[in-house]
């Protein structure tokens, strides 16, 4: 079912950019304003020019991020700061990340994937996405013809077939390049271009599913940049390059994917909302509070939030307040509740009683609410999003356990969506190892 194909990736020049770590960048969506900035500084050549380009109050609809970053691809480009490869080329890619030695290590395979569309069950999302956020990527792609960042995707591999097969390719072989990046990862990559291996892959990934793990709005991008140049190209092919996206790769059974939950840290939350919140999540929750004043206290709460994992628990912080809370759900509440309207395999997902019970039912929050990315944060850390709201930045931050694999992959094959940001996988796909342009 996967469409897999080499392509002549487009990479930074090592000779005259030997430090890879001076001009990649995670993907654009988990860029701070702060991290912005750095990146900007860190290389005249780095990434973040083209992936999030900065505004300024005297952007038009001719010169602004989109149009900037679309000239720099072509400037580096003409002045060989990238370089195109001469031979099309799978690009095997291994990260090593995690405290300690032996540092884990995940392994992925950037390739060209066969654009679906979500009917035909062959590529199947599993979170909702914001629609502003893919308007304001299709106009970037229409700047600039290009994938600048993979989409991360997962297969199943049950039988062990696909990950030793990648790995045969690249042992006993140098990495292409390598490089620590500002988090601190290892990375390194190879391209695989001789003909066996390419035929082996794309043969045992061709009966494969694939799953969304990261990149929900550029693949509906690519979609709406594929129809977009149906309307509006008329030299526009079923062999041309925007039928593919550029995707990374990776096996549900590497022992090296990891799921961090995301905690979310709200904004604008009334006080009065605040005061009674307690009250009226008593009805459905058993709630318990931890004093929280030292680091201890906060291991303390992490702890007992995880023991809760098979009992929906999920913990608070809220504005001056000292004490932390544990809020388990009481059996049978969401089946009576929301089972006519939500089947199982959503309702059994701490996202959704975050969501539908807590924001919804509680807060009482509206789609339009939900859908204000401005009034919802997101951090994979207890302490960071118990510190944004001691420190004032938010108002209060519900903190969850992680969402498993097996959940992942049983909602995305029922056809279903999960809430925005349940899934935060880790680490993230570096940003600038290679690209891909989709001119003719």
């Amino acid at each position: 079912m996967a469409r897999i194909s080499p392509f002549r990736g487009i990479v930074f020049h090592p000779e005259k950019i030997p430090d890879l770590s001076a001009v990649t960048t995670p993907p654009y969506d988990v860029i701070s304003p702060e991290e912005q900035e750095h990146f900007y500084a860190a290389h005249p050549c780095n990434i973040i020019r083209l992936v999030l380009g900065k505004k300024s109050e005297k952007d038009t609809a001719e010169e602004n991020p989109h149009s900037r970053a679309a000239s720099f691809w072509k400037q580096w480009q003409a002045e060989g700061f990238l370089k195109k490869d001469e031979n099309p080329a799978f690009y095997a890619t291994a990260i090593a990340f995690g405290a300690g030695e032996p540092r884990i290590t995940r392994y992925g395979l950037i390739a060209m994937v066969g654009l679906e569309s979500f009917e035909k069950k062959m590529i199947l999302p599993h979170e909702k996405t914001f629609s502003k956020v893919k308007t304001e990527r299709l106009e970037l792609m229409k700047a600039s013809y290009a994938n600048f960042c993979p989409i991360f995707s997962l297969f199943p591999d049950p039988e062990n077939s696909i990950l030793p097969c990648i790995r045969a390719a690249i042992t006993d072989r140098e990495p292409d390049s390598e490089f620590r990046d500002t988090a601190g990862h290892g990375q390194k990559m190879w391209r695989i271009t001789d003909e066996g291996s390419i035929r082996e892959l794309q043969a045992r990934m061709k009966d494969k599913k694939l799953f969304i793990a990261d990149g929900h709005h550029r693949y509906e991008t690519a979609l709406n940049f594929r129809e977009w140049l149906k309307n509006n190209d008329p030299d526009f092919s079923d062999t041309h390059p925007a039928n593919y996206v550029m995707m990374y790769l990776a096996s549900m059974q590497d022992p090296g994917m990891v799921i961090l939950p995301a905690h979310r840290m709200l904004k604008e939350i009334k006080p009065a909302v605040m005061e009674t919140f307690l009250s009226k999540a008593g009805k459905y929750f058993q709630i318990r509070s931890i004093v929280c004043s030292a680091e201890k206290d906060l291991q303390t709460f992490t702890e007992e939030l995880e023991a809760g994992e098979d009992r929906h628990t999920i913990g608070l912080c809220m504005k001056n307040r000292q004490e932390l809370f544990l809020l388990t759900l009481q059996p049978g509440v969401m089946q009576e509740l929301f089972s006519e309207e939500l089947p199982g395999s959503l309702l059994n997902l701490d996202v959704t009683v975050l969501t539908r019970l807590i924001f919804m039912e509680i807060l009482e929050f509206d789609q339009e609410r939900l859908d204000n990315h401005n009034l919802i944060s997101y951090a994979t850390e207890v302490k960071k999003a118990v510190e944004g709201v001691r420190k004032g930045d938010y108002d209060m931050s519900f903190i969850l356990n992680h969402t498993k694999i097996e959940q992942v992959r049983q909602v995305a094959e029922e056809g279903l969506i999960m809430p925005r940001k349940s899934t935060y996988f880790y680490p993230k796909v570096i940003t600038g190892q290679v690209m891909n342009s989709l001119k003719r």
